[in-house]
């Protein structure tokens, strides 16, 4: 394999007519690359940054056989490869001087490619996360239950998902987001944020769930902040989101966790979510 078999693309619509049946394949795996394209597609080409995305398709024989994409300044995102494939495309991007800070891929084909970036450009690679993907089975409400009740986040609560936003981002290292606004400002618009609130009516956890791509939603974020932690309301929100996604008629709900917090790991499969796969993170 050479890596010219590498194609290279800073256009969504093109990336997907030559890839989208291939993601469409295995959305449960490819749920990253499916659901940030849709973003794009949707959201214009700056929707996680100011710089152009970049796209790339492995073709052999007419056929895909592999994806990536990177959304400045964010990390490089990769389908399953071999090591030979992640060894062709780190060639493929030192060559064209291409910028990657990191990398997201399934935990094998993430180790293999930092390996082969450490090889072609002497970037030293740092495990930054593991995570794992789970796939919803029978939806099970968490025993016992918080007292309270969840709804779909409104107006009222810009200011707090904004706020939220920021903890959030900062919990998993992430810097200040100059777009929580927009953030907010989209999931209230669509429904996507659903709240737990105490009998009292105050805030106490949310979660949310990407737009539905390839019969796939993802929950994605869930929040609490840390001095609530503990009491269930995460898991009471993460129960109404999953069933609004059933509701919505989403084949599979999905969702990550980070294998760093057992409890959060412990909590998903209590509630019916069951292991993928794994994923991994590394910073160059």
């Amino acid at each position: 394999m050479r890596p010219d078999d590498w194609h290279l693309t800073d256009d969504v619509d093109s990336f997907l007519a030559r890839a989208g049946d291939f993601l469409h394949l295995r959305p449960a795996l490819h749920t990253i690359p499916l659901t940030v394209t849709e973003a794009l597609r949707t959201r214009g080409p700056h929707a996680y940054g100011a710089e152009d995305p970049v796209f790339g398709i492995l073709e052999r024989a007419g056929e895909v056989r592999a994806t990536y994409f990177r959304t400045p300044p964010h990390r490089l995102n990769l389908t399953p490869l071999t090591p030979d494939e992640s060894d062709t495309l780190a060639a493929h991007l030192a060559a064209l001087g291409l910028p990657v800070p990191g990398v997201s891929a399934d935990r094998h084909t993430a180790a293999a490619f930092a390996e082969a970036w450490q090889r072609h450009t002497g970037a030293t690679p740092t495990l930054h996360e593991r995570q794992r993907l789970y796939r919803l089975g029978t939806l099970t409400p968490p025993e016992p239950h918080p007292e309270g009740r969840g709804r779909v986040a409104g107006e009222q609560d810009r200011d707090q998902l904004i706020w939220w936003h920021g903890e959030f981002a900062a919990a998993l290292g992430a810097g200040p987001s100059a777009d929580a606004g927009s953030w907010a400002d989209t999931r209230i618009t669509h429904g996507r944020i659903t709240l737990w609130e105490t009998p009292d009516g105050t805030p106490v956890s949310m979660a949310g769930l990407t737009p539905m791509v390839a019969g796939q939603i993802r929950v994605a974020p869930v929040y609490t902040p840390a001095h609530l932690r503990g009491r269930g309301y995460a898991g009471a929100a993460t129960v109404e989101v999953s069933r609004a996604a059933l509701t919505a008629g989403a084949a599979e709900v999905l969702l990550f966790a980070d294998l760093a917090n057992p409890t959060s790991n412990g909590l998903y499969q209590r509630i019916g979510y069951r292991p993928v796969t794994d994923f991994a993170v590394y910073d160059f």
